[in-house]
């Protein structure tokens, strides 16, 4: 006989709790105390974030790194050195944080919504295909929860109508697709190490990229709009001061020694989890392609289709969580739903409106998003990775709880 749900007064499948995130230790301590007590607190005076960006550039097979204050800020500055202005439509997805769409309105662009892969979560190629016009100039393909995307494809596409692909791997540190680590496959990549991300100093962010010219851009436009070898107070560009400080600088090298274990660790109980559920009727994994040689699991993400499982997503969740499991349903809406841009409250950015007065965002439709949104996305954090075999055992015995309850 099936146990009582602990929603109903049951004795729930797990009481322990998961793993917490941030991990940090005696490493992060005594860099941080380092950098204090050298007097050199900002990028400029000190060697943190200047070894950092070396680090991480050579993890990620990148030629340059440029550190900056958040990942929202690394894409703007990316669509500013790749020339984007006023007029010109950028493609992205609509399932992400509203930040890979918000920076282009602030590149003074026009975000223009292609829609999901049901399966992957991620971007669908055909729908890049089909998005393009004579104004656009870029796509940011998400790597979403740490999946890479179709890469091949997208590429393929960029240089037969002459984009510039920027890749927003804020969920896919470490990630590889075709045994080539993501964020520089693209022109340029970028991505956050703000709270939640599997590879954190709280904020800042990151753009990488193996094109010279481009790289130097970026550099100039997070320094002030300086050059390198010119004086200091002339200003070549416009930029501003986006630079990391030497105290997130030294969180980040400290994170270093434990993040190749953890992403080895995420990758073992993501494919573990994703067989296991996969077993389980209703239940969809996102669906990792032969390409993807290592997910960077930043969320692990399913599709609860409600009518085989024979429960509403609300009540899934709200039982799940009631068994000791914490799950949401994530974005709640397509970024094209948000108030921002229905009211086009967009302040003095603007250029999207250029030559495009009819511009108006509820009018557009990604039925693969939507289906997402409302009804059948779950999201578990990535600390529930972290944890043991018998933890990701525990989820698939509250799910199989739940489903035999329904």
């Amino acid at each position: 006989m099936t146990d009582t749900l602990a929603i109903h007064g049951g004795s729930p499948v797990r009481t322990e709790p998961f793993p917490s995130w941030p991990i940090f230790g005696e490493e992060e301590e005594r860099r941080l105390l380092q950098a204090l007590r050298s007097g050199n607190w900002g990028k400029l005076a000190g060697d943190e974030v200047a070894q950092f960006e070396q680090q991480f550039a050579e993890y990620h097979q990148a030629k340059h790194a440029v550190a900056v204050v958040n990942g929202t800020v690394a894409l703007r500055i990316a669509m500013m050195a790749a020339g984007i202005q006023a007029g010109d439509e950028v493609i992205v997805p609509p399932y992400t944080f509203i930040a890979t769409a918000s920076a282009v309105i602030e590149a003074n662009a026009t975000p223009v919504f292609a829609d999901l892969e049901l399966d992957t979560f991620n971007i669908d190629p055909q729908a890049i295909q089909a998005a393009i016009t004579p104004r656009t100039r870029a796509v940011i393909p998400v790597h979403f929860g740490g999946l890479p995307c179709n890469m091949d494809a997208i590429m393929d596409i960029a240089g037969r109508h002459n984009l510039i692909v920027i890749e927003d791997a804020c969920h896919a540190h470490g990630a590889e697709y075709k045994g080539r680590r993501v964020g520089a496959i693209g022109n340029m990549g970028v991505f956050s190490f703000q709270s939640s991300k599997n590879f954190t100093s709280g904020e800042g962010g990151i753009i990488l990229t193996n094109d010279d010219d481009l790289a130097g851009r970026c550099w100039s436009i997070q320094n002030c709009g300086r050059m390198p070898d010119r004086q200091w107070y002339e200003h070549f560009t416009m930029g501003g001061n986006y630079r990391l400080s030497e105290f997130q600088g030294a969180v980040l090298n400290a994170q270093f020694d434990r993040f190749e274990q953890q992403a080895e660790t995420r990758e073992r109980n993501g494919k573990h989890l994703a067989e296991r559920l996969s077993a389980v009727p209703g239940i969809c994994p996102q669906t990792r392609t032969a390409d993807c040689t290592r997910h960077g699991y930043h969320l692990f993400s399913f599709r609860l289709d409600q009518e085989t499982f024979g429960t509403s997503r609300e009540t899934f969740l709200e039982s799940l969580n009631a068994e000791g499991i914490p799950a949401i349903a994530g974005y709640p809406t397509p970024i094209y739903r948000q108030p921002m841009f229905e009211n086009q409250a967009f302040g003095p950015y603007t250029g999207c409106l250029l030559d495009n007065p009819e511009l108006d965002y509820r009018k557009v439709n990604c039925p693969n998003c939507e289906t997402i949104c409302r009804a059948q996305g779950v999201w578990l954090e990535q600390r529930l990775l972290l944890g043991t075999e018998r933890d990701m055992d525990d989820i698939v015995r509250a799910v199989e709880k739940v489903s035999e309850c329904s």
